[in-house]
């Protein structure tokens, strides 16, 4: 496992961890990256190219001249495709120019993106993102201090209000969190920061590997019979009481 320094807002080196090796040491395949940059673009596409057809240009709806007789061309409507400043036939129209990227090829390329920014040593495990104000000034030192002069992406774990204040003002710089980062991001930026919650969450969601601790099973006692309910006063004087003798049927005499 690849062990990376961590440094706080100062710069200063408060300790290490220990990455995994599957998220920030796999093989980079530069063909993931080309596809999940591709796919991502695509999605950020506006597709907003609009042509005007016949029925949406100016103009009037009568017939130029008679069908016949004429012994010029027959002609229906001044809008017509081959006249001049006529509808466009089969232009472009709004629509949406996403599509679907298998997901474990978008989490392929993530981890690929990581660990090229790890071996070019333009990863930066940050303690945390403890900002005290939301002045961008403030947050400008503190990326003076950890060498992102250049771009730089953020990754941060949870919310941070004082943060995301004070990136949005500063250009080239991005904040994103664990469950939006994608591999195009990652590459176009020249540092990528995270904080050490951050890089914790990434190995549980990125190693396929990974097994959460599970918690140990504590007995269950089983709860104490119930006694049974007594008999109600009412109940015990009705199986007291004797049962009523039947009368005998009266013989009537025949007719």
């Amino acid at each position: 496992m690849p062990v990376v320094d961590v440094v706080n807002l100062d710069g200063k080196k408060v300790g290490q961890v220990e990455l995994a090796d599957a998220v920030f040491g796999a093989e980079i395949n530069e063909h993931l990256l080309h596809e999940a940059s591709r796919w991502y673009l695509a999605g950020l596409r506006s597709g907003t190219a609009k042509t005007k057809d016949k029925s949406e240009v100016s103009g009037a709806g009568r017939k130029l001249w008679r069908q016949k007789g004429t012994g010029r061309a027959r002609v229906g409507s001044i809008r017509s495709p081959l006249w001049r400043h006529g509808g466009t036939v089969h232009g472009p129209k709004p629509r949406s120019y996403e599509y679907a990227l298998p997901k474990k090829m978008v989490l392929g390329a993530l981890r690929s993106a990581l660990s090229a920014k790890l071996a070019e040593q333009k990863l930066v495990v940050v303690d945390a993102w403890s900002l005290e104000t939301h002045k961008t000034k403030a947050l400008r030192l503190a990326l003076g201090k950890l060498s992102a002069e250049k771009t730089a992406l953020l990754v941060a774990y949870g919310e941070n209000r004082n943060l995301e204040l004070a990136s949005r003002n500063l250009t080239g710089v991005k904040l994103s969190a664990t469950n939006v980062l994608q591999p195009y991001d990652v590459l176009r930026h020249d540092r990528v920061l995270v904080s050490k919650d951050a890089a914790a969450r990434l190995v549980r969601t990125l190693d396929p590997d990974y097994q959460p601790v599970e918690a140990p099973q504590v007995e269950t006692i089983a709860p104490a019979p119930k006694k049974e309910a007594a008999a109600k006063p009412a109940a015990k004087k009705a199986a007291k009481k004797p049962a009523a003798k039947k009368k005998p049927a009266s013989k009537k005499g025949k007719g």
